[in-house]
C-alpha cells in the first residue's frame, strides 16, 4: 500500500493522532512539520522532533485553532499540505476552502471542501439520505417555523411511536441551527408542544439568529454504530467494516469501541445482525457514491433493538478509533494503516486495491484510557504523571503522547486523554480476555498539586468491557 511521496506536510494537531500522522508520513517518505503550543512543550510529539537549529521541524504556535497560524508556518517552512488530524479545523469547511485557494494553496488531507460543506451539515445529510431511501431518524429534514405545522407533525411522531407499541413515546424538539446538545427540548405529551415549541424557538432565535426548529422521534434502546469508508479521488470506495461506540461517558465521548459492530457472542438479537452489518454498509457507499466521497470517512448509524437502522450523521474526518476497524481488516495478510493511507490518496494517488483483497477476522477492541473521575460524572483530573507502563504483546497497541520515562504535567487546556489501547483476537471472548488483562497490567501513578493520587478511568474500562454489543 506504500510508496514514496514527494511533499512537505503540515500536521495541524496535536498529542497521539499528530504521532500517528508523523509515522505515516515517514512511511510514505514525506517530510513533515508539528505545531505546538505551550501548554503541550513537554508532549512527546514535541519532544520527538526538533524545536531549533537549522533543521527545524517543530513549531510553537500561540493555538491550534488559530489558522493565521497555521498557514504562516506552513508557508515559512514550505509545505505543500495539511493535515488537520481530528477535531480542531478537521470537519471546518472554510478552512479546508481557504487551504486550497490561497495563493500558496495547500492540499488538504480530508475530503474536498464542498463534500465537508454538503455532509458538515446534518440537515442536508438527512435530506439527501431520504431521497437516496436510506433510512434516517424519523422526523423533518428541514427547519419548522410554522407552529401548527410543527404540532402536526409531532402529533403523527407520537402517534406512530404508539402504533408500533414502543412505551413511553416521545420526541425531541431541536434548535435548527444548534450543535453541541444546545437547544434540545424531549416531548413525551402532545398537550406539551405548543409550550416547548415556542421555548425552543425563542432560544434558537436569541442564540443563532435563526428560529427555525427540527422535530424528530427520540430513541432510547439503541446501539451507535459506525461505518469506516475510504475514497479516492478516483471513484474507488471500500469499506472496512463497522464498529460499536455505544459505550460513552455523559458528555457522549466514547470510552470503548469494538469491531465488528454486533456480535452474536455478546447478545441474542432480534434481528440478523450480519445482514444489518451488511445492509448499513451498503447504505453507507450509497451516499459516499452519490456525492463523490474522496477520502477517509465515517457514517454513524443508531440501531434500535428490533434491527431499524437510522443514520445519524457523517464524520468527514479520521476518527479516534479509526484503528479499531483496522484491526480487523486485513490487505496481504497486514492490517491497513488507515492514516497512512487517507494521506495517500488526499495527495491524489489511486487506491490499488479493491474490496475483494481486503479480509475481516477477528474482534478488536479500543480503550480509550483517560483521567477522570468517572464517578464525577467523568470530570477531568489534572496532575503530574509520575510512572505511565503499559505491557507490551503481539496482541496488543498503545498510541500515546504522554512520556514514560520521566514525568509529565497533564495539561488543563485539552482533555486529559492519555492514551488509547488497541487489542484484538480471534474472537470476542479472547479479545475481552485480552483487553481485561491489558488493563490489570497497565500502570498509571500520578499525584495532583494537593498530593491526592491520580484518578482514571481504568476500572469503569474494566467493568463496561462487559456491556459490549449488547442492548
Amino acid at each position: 500500500m506504500t510508496q514514496p511521496l514527494k511533499g512537505k506536510v503540515l500536521i495541524a494537531n496535536r498529542g497521539e493522532i499528530a504521532i500517528r500522522i508523523m509515522n505515516a508520513c515517514r512511511d510514505l517518505g514525506l517530510d513533515y512539520i508539528v505545531v505546538y503550543t505551550d501548554a503541550d512543550q513537554d508532549s512527546e510529539h514535541v519532544r520527538l522532533n526538533r524545536t531549533e537549529g537549522p533543521d527545524q521541524n517543530a513549531w510553537r504556535i500561540t493555538s491550534y485553532t488559530e489558522p493565521n497560524d497555521l498557514f504562516a508556518i506552513a508557508d515559512h517552512t514550505g509545505c505543500t499540505a495539511i493535515h488537520p488530524g481530528y477535531g480542531f479545523f478537521s470537519e471546518d469547511f472554510r478552512f479546508a476552502r481557504r487551504a486550497a485557494l490561497r495563493d500558496h494553496p495547500l492540499t488538504f488531507i480530508g475530503p474536498s471542501w464542498e463534500v465537508i460543506r454538503d455532509l458538515g451539515d446534518k440537515i442536508n445529510t438527512k435530506r439527501v439520505a431520504n431521497k437516496l431511501k436510506i433510512p434516517t431518524i424519523p422526523g423533518t429534514d428541514s427547519p419548522i417555523y410554522n407552529e401548527m405545522e410543527a404540532e402536526e407533525i409531532a402529533h403523527d411522531l407520537l402517534e406512530n411511536q404508539r402504533a408500533k407499541g414502543i412505551e413511553s413515546p416521545s420526541i425531541l424538539v431541536k434548535a435548527a441551527a444548534g450543535g453541541g446538545g444546545m437547544g434540545i427540548e424531549e416531548v413525551t405529551e402532545i398537550e406539551q408542544f405548543r409550550r416547548i415549541y415556542r421555548q425552543v424557538q425563542n432560544y434558537a432565535k436569541r442564540q443563532f439568529g435563526d428560529g427555525g426548529v427540527l422535530i424528530e422521534q427520540c430513541l432510547r434502546d439503541y446501539n451507535h454504530l459506525e461505518v469506516q469508508l475510504l475514497c479516492s479521488q478516483h471513484n474507488e470506495r471500500v469499506h472496512f467494516g463497522s464498529r460499536n461506540c455505544t459505550i460513552q461517558s455523559t458528555g457522549r465521548q466514547k470510552r470503548i469501541e469494538a469491531a465488528p459492530g454486533f456480535d452474536s457472542a455478546c447478545f441474542d438479537y432480534e434481528f440478523d445482525e450480519q445482514k444489518l452489518l451488511n445492509q448499513i454498509v451498503e447504505y453507507s457507499l450509497k451516499l459516499a457514491a452519490h456525492v463523490g466521497y474522496n477520502n477517509v470517512g465515517t457514517w454513524e448509524w443508531i440501531i434500535d433493538r428490533q434491527g431499524n437502522p437510522y443514520l445519524l450523521e457523517v464524520n468527514t474526518r479520521i476518527q479516534v478509533e479509526n484503528d479499531v476497524s483496522a484491526r480487523i481488516s486485513y490487505y496481504k495478510n497486514e492490517h491497513p494503516n488507515l492514516i497512512r493511507e487517507q494521506i495517500r490518496l488526499g495527495l491524489g494517488e489511486k487506491m490499488g486495491y479493491t474490496q475483494d483483497d481486503i479480509e475481516f477476522r477477528g474482534v478488536a477492541i479500543e480503550l480509550r484510557i483517560v483521567a477522570e473521575d468517572t464517578r464525577r460524572d467523568f470530570a477531568p483530573w489534572i496532575g503530574t504523571i509520575s510512572e505511565f507502563t503499559f505491557p507490551k504483546h503481539e496482541w496488543s497497541a498503545v498510541y500515546s503522547h504522554v512520556p514514560s520515562t520521566r514525568d509529565y504535567m497533564i495539561p488543563s487546556d485539552f482533555d486529559p486523554n492519555l492514551a488509547l489501547a488497541l487489542v484484538w483476537g480471534k474472537d470476542m471472548d479472547e479479545a475481552q480476555q485480552r483487553a481485561l488483562q491489558f488493563i490489570n497490567e497497565t500502570v498509571i501513578q500520578g499525584h495532583d498539586s494537593r498530593g491526592g493520587k491520580i484518578i482514571t478511568n481504568l476500572q469503569y474500562l474494566k467493568i463496561n468491557l462487559s456491556r459490549l454489543l449488547i442492548f
